[in-house]
């Protein structure tokens, strides 16, 4: 970059020229290393593969079905427990279970006059055996 002379004589103003040849040089030995090593970045290793049909293999969970009576009567799939069987129920359904994707759902089903407190316990005992897939059942108007 000149910014003026060694002459004594002429104008004391400053050249207000840049010399782009430089900067252009510059860009474009970048741009020909980017070239040569853009292909060196991409890994992918190009495989033909077989052509087949299949159908989706999806495995449903289990379900279980909760009803909450008025008078906090729980029933375990149509079966009625006891209060302190319910416990050791959701135990052994959540010790059954290997995979947290694919445990079971809960569908809990309660009278609308239901006692809140008999509802959080049923919930309680499903949370402590980790079972946290709940559906509530209600009727459509």
């Amino acid at each position: 970059m000149a910014f003026g002379g060694f002459n004594k004589q002429g104008s004391s103003a400053p050249m207000a020229e840049i010399n782009m040849v430089p900067l252009i040089d510059v860009m474009l030995v970048l741009l020909v290393i980017f070239i040569l090593t853009a292909p060196l970045l991409t890994n992918a290793v190009k495989v033909d593969l077989p052509r087949t049909t299949s159908d989706e293999n999806k495995v449903k969970p289990e379900r279980i079905e909760i009803a909450i009576t008025p008078d906090s009567a729980v029933f375990w799939n149509g079966e009625k427990l006891e209060e302190a069987d319910v416990a050791s129920r959701f135990e052994g359904a959540g010790a059954a279970v290997t995979d947290p994707a694919a445990a079971p759902e809960i569908q809990l089903r309660a009278d609308k006059t239901t006692p809140y407190e008999a509802i959080a316990k049923v919930m309680a005992a499903a949370a402590r055996a980790k079972l946290t897939k709940i559906a509530f059942v209600s009727q459509p108007e």
